[in-house]
This record gives structure tokens, C-alpha cells and sequence, in this order.
């Protein structure tokens, strides 16, 4: 079974992804991007990228996912930059899973 990728954000985030045919659900406020995620996950997406301008305030909806298979929930900057959160996440999974900070 191929799983489809979804990408949340603001509009000039995500159109980049939408043309190269990844589904694409536009929010500028965190409800709205728990709204689309949510429901990407209830339609079998396999990822779901989130701009970490918007992630970084639901580490609630990151928690939530992690104890499934699937969606991935991996945070990606936006247009204007990142904010370090996506680094931040990465560093603490490898932390997690060699018992020590390598990066």
C-alpha cells in the first residue's frame, strides 16, 4: 500500500511541495494545522510535514503521533527561515536512541 505525504503550513511554505504533487493543506493559525493534521492522519497519510513555525506550540500533537506507526509528523522551516526546532527534535531522538548527544 502506497501512503500519500502531506505538508501543512502557510501558503507560501507549502505551494513548493503542492508542485511537486505532495498534498498540501494551508493553515496560518495552530488550530487550523491541528485541524489538517488530524485529518491526514484519519486519511492514511505516511508524512506529514508541518512548518515549525506552527509545530513548535503542539508538541501535544507530536506526542500524540509518536506512539503510532503512522503518520511521521516531521517539522520543516518555512520560507523564512527555521527556528531551530526541527534540529532541536532530531537531537533529542538521537540522544534517546544512542544514550548520548553525538550532534
Amino acid at each position: 500500500m502506497a501512503y500519500k505525504i502531506g505538508v501543512v503550513g502557510n501558503k507560501e511554505s507549502v505551494m513548493p511541495f503542492k508542485l511537486i504533487g505532495f498534498d498540501v493543506a494551508y493553515a496560518e493559525i495552530e488550530s487550523d494545522a491541528r485541524q489538517a493534521i488530524d485529518r491526514m492522519a484519519q486519511a492514511d497519510y505516511g508524512i506529514i510535514y508541518v512548518s515549525d513555525r506552527l509545530l513548535i506550540n503542539m508538541s501535544d500533537v507530536v506526542e500524540h503521533y509518536k506512539s503510532f506507526v503512522r503518520p511521521a509528523i516531521i517539522s520543516i522551516p518555512t520560507h523564512e527561515g527555521s527556528n531551530g526546532y526541527g534540529q532541536k527534535k532530531i537531537q533529542e531522538y538521537v540522544e534517546k536512541a544512542v544514550g548520548q548527544n553525538i550532534l
